[in-house]
């Protein structure tokens, strides 16, 4: 009897998404031969006890049974992909034991890593062997083949799967797109009846998402039967809104009507013991010695590892992973290259391959990484996960705290250490936030024209096949759901070339689109009705062009930089640095400051300066806080002003003391807002209700700044501070320099200029900030980057022909020579690609026009303040405009020199200092 079967035998009506179902009921699932294998795993089931299934699994298992799409929530190490694959397994057996399985696949484990699908078949090895040698035991000769495939493996392997096909397939979302368009392999995917989707949150907010969520309705259009979907993801929101993601829906090409598949949701991400508690080295993070912070911390993290088996240290960058793994070795014996290692991307695929399997194994004592180990591999010995600095996001904290713990029951310790003011009251946010089971919201990019240019192109390859069937899958992909007429129309526009002057600059057609009259007269209609609009492949190397050139994954490339003045070549810049440079914005590179002039291709021009830098060299590389934490840490500080006023420090200490913090913690966040009221008042900090502008008038400097509290992320105040230079440089003739930080924007300019950037705000059109948005990232680098990147991606530029591969400075090259006849064009899809790509995603301007929303509604207000020096809150801003922050005793000594003024205007300025 199958699974169904069972399931139905137990309880006709037993609807598992409802009902709460026990571990018997659960186990009584399962086939005897996969009972035996689990028991012998996991240890002996007695009824009534509970906890032998972990909750994920006690209500995913019922569920995969019955063929139910599902999104599934659980910590990492909770069991949830081992959920998922225990009721495929156990289904797939089944078929195998009755000789219903064809050389062909049946499941398909996509992963956003080559690392994560590997681990994952190694730890598939287990159950299939084993419960195959159980059945060899009693005579049957049962075999459920898997494999994986992905970019790494070789020639050989794939034609071996060909000859003998895995029933379980373990791949990643670019090989997938490549299997679907491969002529003889794609025919062993027509009897897929499972997708397991792992690390979901990963790929949802990405183009990789977006094309995996095509390639899966490609996919359902060709299988026999509809395959059952699951997603499994440690921490993602909203729910509903990813299982839709996940399952897609049915489209009706006649009413435009959408309507999402069939799905539930198993929702336990809060199923296991958490123990994170954020310290600080000191309650005075401005005055007390730099050298005795660094003391302090590394003597904490130092006891921490010792009280530990295996420890994972996270940074925000890769350079800080480095810098802690390096001071760790110098500062104590207890460390070398046997015990301790670092993880980052940048590091060969060997080296972390070794990193790997030694943290594995447990024979590391620690491991300091960036973000490259916040998925893949299975961790079991790892008991403990350092945060140095802010996530930025409670899904981060919760995705790497959640590395931790792996046995069942075993609680998740981490701790989080702040080294910085401002990312100290961020995470004491966070903290308390993932306490309450609150999770930033993923945003999935909606009808990226790129993408669909990869996928049209792939099925008129395919075959010929009508418009309105080609169409009609695309849009049962969830995030092209609201994809109209018109964009459509312009995608089909690009893809027949039907430009005068594409092919001039080697942009052909890849499509043709036609009632009557086929080119070469290759195609045949009989099958289609008379007059209906059909669309095919054009050009003989069309599938070679296809399979060499599809993935969203963008090539990045570093920049030599060169003095204008006697083009001396001063050192290289990774370009996504180059996104955060205007003309004239000043930079430090080796030591020595440069002003930005512009860039060519490949190579950036600059002059030497004495003028201090106005962008941070770490400003590419580390996350950007969340748009949804941001609101949360602007709430936070409006509840703690009210407790201020109404019961002064001891009631916002004793507040503060319910949030998981050190006392040093406590006294530090206190302190900042004590003084921040006592300096400026209540009203010179932001909340929820109220946006601060706050004016400075640096005479030393000739200089006139406006420090922009707009608490909502680096994205959000990316796009906002371009906004407002954009109007202000129409509006006084000014030049504007930006300098752009989570927690807000500086806009500095001469002295002898001044903007009423109050009232400016306030002016802001919501309903015309896309269009100014756009208008301002004219001739920018950003654009030129974007465009390059979504040209190659829509396939106008080349990555791969006929043997030549084109590097992305070369990429670069040719994009900056179609840029301008693109844009002429009108509305050309790869254009208009780039700018939605930009201002959506990049620049966040949906939250810009909701909170500009908010302030013409008044339920925001705006308030200026004026200042003779940056108020606390501001500190971190000032100090982007006032020295390189890499350099820790210069931003020491600014931050010393602020804090100073701060407290000689105070009266009272002793108790000040000490209350807290």
């Amino acid at each position: 009897m199958g699974g169904r079967e069972r399931l139905a035998a137990l309880d006709p009506s037993f609807d598992a998404g409802t009902v709460d179902i026990d571990d018997a009921d659960v186990l009584d699932l399962l086939d005897p031969v996969v009972q035996e294998w689990w028991v012998e795993q996991f240890g002996e089931f007695v009824p009534g006890n509970g906890g032998f299934f972990t909750p994920p699994q006690k209500e995913a298992i019922p569920l995969i049974h019955r063929g139910e799409n599902a999104l599934i929530c659980a910590p990492t190490g909770s069991g949830k992909t081992l959920a998922s694959f225990t009721g495929i397994i156990n289904e797939l057996f089944g078929k195998a034991r009755a000789d219903e399985l064809d050389n062909s696949v049946y499941c398909l484990y996509v992963s956003p890593l080559k690392s994560l699908a590997n681990d994952i078949h190694r730890n598939l090895a287990v159950p299939l062997s084993g419960i195959s040698g159980k059945l060899d035991e009693r005579g049957e000769d049962v075999e459920l083949r898997h494999a994986i495939r992905h970019g790494d493996t070789s020639d050989s392997e794939r034609q071996a799967m060909l000859e003998t096909t895995p029933h379980i397939l373990n791949t990643t979302p670019e090989t997938l797109a490549i299997l679907l368009n491969s002529p003889k392999f794609k025919e062993k995917l027509r009897t897929v009846e499972y997708v397991i989707v792992d690390e979901i949150h990963s790929l949802a907010e990405n183009k990789r998402g977006t094309h995996l969520s095509v390639s899966l309705e490609r996919l359902e259009a060709m299988a026999e039967n509809s395959p059952t979907r699951i997603g499994c993801s440690a921490t993602v929101e909203p729910l509903d809104t990813v299982a839709q993601f996940l399952v897609g829906g049915e489209y009706d090409p006649d009413t435009g009507a959408y309507d999402s598949r069939d799905y539930e949701i198993v929702d336990t991400r809060f199923a296991r013991e958490f123990d994170v508690e954020l310290s600080c080295p000191t309650d005075d993070l401005i005055n007390t010695p730099q050298e005795v912070v660094t003391e302090r911390f590394y003597g904490e993290l130092h006891e921490l590892i010792q009280d530990h088996t295996n420890t994972l240290v996270f940074t925000n960058t890769r350079s800080g992973a480095e810098r802690v793994l390096k001071r760790l070795r110098e500062r104590f014996d207890a460390y070398d290259e046997g015990n301790s290692g670092c993880h980052h991307g940048s590091l060969s695929k060997e080296k972390r391959q070794e990193i790997e399997g030694a943290l594995k194994a447990g024979d590391l004592d620690v491991v300091t990484t960036s973000t490259s180990l916040e998925l893949g591999i299975d961790m079991p010995h790892l008991d403990l996960v350092v945060q140095v600095g802010s996530p930025k996001s409670v899904a981060a904290l919760l995705q790497r705290i959640g590395r931790a713990g792996h046995q069942l029951g075993e609680t998740v310790e981490g701790r989080v250490v702040a080294l910085d003011r401002d990312e100290l009251i961020e995470c004491a946010v966070m903290l308390k936030k993932a306490h309450e089971g609150f999770v930033d919201r993923v945003f999935i990019p909606e009808n990226a024209q790129d993408v669909a240019t990869q996928h049209v192109y792939g099925m008129a390859i395919n075959g010929v096949r009508p418009e309105r069937e080609v169409r009609s899958i695309l849009q049962r992909a969830y995030p092209y759901r609201g994809y109209t007429d018109e964009q459509w129309e312009q995608l089909l526009r690009y893809l027949t070339a039907d430009y005068d002057g594409m092919e001039d600059k080697n942009v052909y057609a890849k499509v043709w689109r036609d009632t009557n009259d086929p080119p070469d007269g290759e195609y045949h209609y009989d099958e289609y009705d008379v007059g209906e609009p059909l669309i095919g492949k054009r050009g003989r190397m069309a599938r070679v062009i296809y399979m060499t050139n599809i993935g969203t994954i963008p090539d990045s490339f570093t920049c030599d930089v060169f003095t204008r003045s006697g083009d001396r070549w001063v050192g290289q810049l990774d370009e996504e640095y180059l996104d955060t440079l205007e003309k004239g914005d000043v930079f430090v590179l080796g030591g020595d400051n440069y002003e930005y002039r512009y860039r060519r291709g490949s190579k950036v021009y600059v002059d030497p300066t004495a003028a201090r830098p106005t962008v941070p060299s770490w400003f590419s590389e580390r996350l950007p806080l969340s748009y949804d934490l941001g609101r949360e840490i602007l709430t936070f500080q409006r509840d703690l002003l009210e407790r201020l006023e109404r019961g002064g420090m001891p009631e916002v200490r004793n507040w503060l003391r319910e949030y998981p913090l050190d006392e040093h913690s406590v006294r530090a966040v206190a302190r900042m807002f004590r003084e921040q009221v006592a300096y400026a008042g209540s009203e010179s900090v932001s909340t929820d209700e109220r946006l601060v502008v706050e004016e400075e008038l640096d005479k030393g400097e000739y200089e006139r700044r406006y420090y922009v509290h707009s608490n909502y992320g680096r994205r959000f105040n990316d796009g906002f501070s371009r906004l407002l230079a954009y109007h202000v440089a129409q509006t006084a003739n000014a030049n504007v320099q930006v300098a752009v930080a989570d927690n807000g924007f500086t806009l500095s300019m001469p002295l002898n200029r001044k903007v009423d950037i109050e009232g400016l705000i306030r002016e802001l059109d919501p309903t015309a900030v896309r269009a100014d948005l756009r208008a301002s990232l004219d001739g920018t680098d950003l654009l030129q980057r974007y465009f390059r990147i979504n040209a190659t991606r829509s396939l106008m530029i080349l990555k791969r022909y006929k043997g030549y591969e084109k590097s992305a400075s070369e990429q670069q090259v040719s994009a900056e020579m179609l840029l301008s006849f693109a844009q002429e064009l009108g509305e050309f899809a790869v254009v208009e690609e780039t700018y939605r790509e930009i201002l959506e995603d990049k620049l966040n301007v949906s939250g810009i026009e909701t909170v500009l929303t908010d302030i013409d509604r008044g339920v925001i207000d705006v308030v200026a303040t004026r200042v003779d020096s940056p108020t606390p809150r501001a500190f971190g801003l000032a100090t982007l405009m006032a020295s390189d922050v890499v350099l820790a005793e210069d931003e020491s000594a600014v931050l010393q020199e602020f804090h100073r003024r701060v407290l000689d205007e105070i009266d009272g300025e002793g108790a000040v200092a000490t209350d807290g």
